[in-house]
């Protein structure tokens, strides 16, 4: 396990450095105005403006790949995360410029904790979109579990920037403050 945490440190840091200073980019004019309402919502209009971003996020443009998605995401719900990586395997294969795939694909390799492939995934999510605040929570999550307390904080953050309402956000800052309190990030 240590050898596996250190492996992940090494792979990620660059990664995250790389994921939280990129500039955020336009993704699309649908887009642009949710997330700039976003930041100024209250906590009950943010979740309405979380649900529509996700709506946006999952179309692909090919009811065929949404099809896809909604299997996997459906093997997700019944407990089948192997099937789940199937199905969203199938449709990176198909759609390889969709992000919404690579980011479920990730939370399937999180839930057979296969931390590599799903810290794989999420970076593919984030150069895709890097306004993805899901893929930065999953990354964030990951580090912590890995005891990377300080790159933890840091995918809060990015995420924070985003939507500063995101559920368990801010519960979680005040925690990992606590951790690395004292040491530099």
């Amino acid at each position: 396990m240590e050898r596996f945490i250190l492996i992940l440190k090494c792979a990620v840091t660059a990664f995250l450095v790389s994921c939280v200073t990129t500039p955020v980019l336009a993704q699309n004019s649908e887009l642009d105005p949710l997330f700039e309402s976003l930041r100024d919502a209250d906590p009950d209009a943010a979740r309405q403006i979380e649900e529509r971003i996700w709506v946006e996020w999952s179309k692909s443009g090919s009811p065929a790949m949404d099809m896809l998605l909604d299997r996997g995401r459906e093997a997700l719900e019944a407990g089948d995360a192997k099937i789940a990586v199937e199905h969203f395997s199938a449709l990176i294969d198909h759609a390889p410029e969709f992000a919404e795939g690579y980011n479920a694909r990730a939370l399937a390799y999180y839930q057979l904790d296969l931390y590599g492939p799903a810290v794989a995934d999420i970076q593919q999510t984030l150069a895709l979109n890097p306004r993805h605040f899901g893929a930065l929570s999953g990354l964030a999550v990951i580090f912590e579990e890995a005891g990377m307390t300080e790159g933890a904080l840091e995918a809060w953050r990015a995420v924070e920037a985003l939507h500063p309402n995101r559920e368990g956000l801010e519960g979680a800052i005040k925690r990992l403050e606590r951790q690395v309190e004292g040491r530099a990030l």
